[in-house]
């Protein structure tokens, strides 16, 4: 795909094809036409009176082509999505036509909608075809972008949107790649190159024995019965000039792979597991945007690293350790070991003096029979990061619905030899957070996303035909540049 931002229309090419978005009927972004008018654009309007047209039908007006992409196809989408929906859908449909250029007059569209068809451009432009024998190349449109007026601001708003696509596609493609391919050490060497890549980037990494002579016994007691040693990775980012005192770090669940341990997963559900790592893969991909886009916070990210195996050293149920924060637990549950890695990162996380945390997970089936595959549920001890979050997810087409921390449930984490075990009640989602909370230094802001739903599905949604989402990225970014703008 090729982006052209523009003042006005260049000289027509062949196989060029103009691009009306509409509602009932309704052509938008239709006001630049005053200003920047050719004769066949009108020609378009005049044959939109005479429709109705349907979605992504291509139609000859007066000799010119023109696609009509209906920007309200989609039910329970915001009018943000329905955009990022219809360009996606539009770059299939120029793509699958091979239109060597496609024309959109955007000039009286809004910074926000002129940045949501953007990100639905990109998101066509995906595929992942690592493991494939065959690969076949996208075919190459240049979308023309008709900006008048707006062409400083839109190239800049285009800048930024590369920078988040980017982030996305790299945490895609992390959280696709297939576990033998990416483990810990691995997962490292990767982060160890987007610092070396991204200069307002610093990294320190901990492997088992650091980890051992540290007291971060989640990560130890999780990742010793595999071959592949457990790692956690800290990225920071301190930019020369803030606007904000704020310091909000990222923590990231990286199970590069979940068997589950000796409380072995069935069958079905192991394929899937790559996935377990899109909370390290999220955090990976968003403070590199945020380094990138120079954004005036500091902003740190932990990454939490290991995989579940069975080996001769496995942890067993009924198994104690102590924790970081000096509490022991009791593995009542070998496969609920996401929340202990994430115990070491919430401590790391007040170590480096976040005043902000926001952990990330695939954590638990309860969260997806609750909420399916659409909605993130979160969980949040601050009103004012829980609404932020809101926010921050509405304007980046991202749903989140908040969650209760019912201390009703907190007693069933109790354990009759250690001080807590890692399995409470029937609650499970509420109970992960609640075990969660009990590592979340004190007088910080906390906000536990739970994205077992959203962050991996297999059939298509939106944007995404099969496998990660990029979910989370995005709404990293902005509650970082909202922050950063709120003093």
């Amino acid at each position: 795909m090729k982006l052209s931002i523009v003042a006005n229309e260049s000289a027509k090419k062949d196989n060029k094809a103009y691009a009306l978005f509409f509602v009932k009927e309704s052509v938008q972004f239709s006001n630049i036409l005053s200003d920047v008018a050719t004769t066949q654009v009108e020609s378009v309007l005049k044959g939109m009176k005479e429709g109705p047209f349907e979605d992504l039908e291509l139609l000859e007006i007066d000799g010119d082509n023109t696609i009509f992409v209906d920007a309200a196809k989609e039910r329970g989408l915001s009018n943000l999505d329905h955009l990022r929906m219809a360009a996606y859908r539009l770059a299939n449909r120029a793509m699958k036509k091979q239109l060597g250029c496609v024309n959109l007059f955007l000039a009286d569209a809004v910074d926000e909608q002129f940045k949501a068809i953007l990100h639905g451009l990109y998101y066509a432009n995906y595929k992942f075809d690592a493991y494939k024998s065959k690969q076949k190349e996208n075919f190459d449109v240049t979308f023309e972008i008709v900006a008048g007026e707006r062409l400083k601001s839109f190239k800049k708003i285009a800048e930024d949107v590369a920078v988040e696509q980017k982030a996305v596609t790299l945490a895609k493609n992390l959280i696709n790649t297939c576990a033998a391919d990416l483990y810990p050490a691995e997962f490292v060497e990767r982060a160890k190159t987007i610092a070396k890549y991204t200069p307002e980037l610093s990294i320190k990494v901990r492997d088992m024995k650091q980890l051992q002579k540290e007291g971060f016994m989640g990560h130890v007691t999780v990742g010793k019965g595999s071959s592949r040693e457990p790692y956690m990775i800290t990225l920071d980012y301190k930019p020369a000039k803030r606007t904000s005192k704020d310091h909000l770090v990222i923590v990231g669940k990286g199970l590069t792979f979940d068997t589950g341990g000796l409380c072995l997963k069935p069958p079905k559900s192991m394929p899937e597991m790559i996935s377990d790592m899109s909370g390290a893969a999220t955090a990976l991909a968003a403070i590199q945007a945020i380094a990138t886009l120079k954004l005036p916070i500091h902003v740190s990210a932990v990454c939490c690293l290991a995989e579940n195996a069975i080996g001769n050293k496995s942890v067993l149920p009924g198994d104690i350790f102590k924790a970081k924060n000096g509490k022991t637990v009791m593995v009542d549950n070998t496969d609920a070991e996401g929340r202990l890695v994430l115990s070491d990162g919430l401590a790391e996380a007040g170590e480096i003096g976040a005043t902000h945390i926001v952990d990330l997970a695939t954590l638990t089936g309860a969260m997806v029979r609750a909420l399916g595959y659409a909605v993130a549920g979160f969980f949040s001890n601050d009103d004012e990061l829980a609404l932020k979050v809101i926010n921050c997810g509405e304007a980046c087409c991202e749903k989140f619905w908040s969650m209760p921390l019912e201390e009703e449930y907190a007693d069933a984490l109790k354990d009759k030899f250690a001080d807590l075990k890692n399995t409470g009640s029937d609650a499970g989602a509420i109970s992960a957070a609640l075990f969660l909370q009990e590592f979340v230094p004190e007088n910080t802001a906390w906000a536990h996303w739970d994205i077992a739903g959203t962050a991996f599905v297999d059939k298509k949604w939106k944007y995404t035909e099969y496998g990660a989402t990029g979910f989370g990225v995005q709404t990293l970014i902005q509650l970082a540049r909202e922050m950063s703008s709120a003093e």
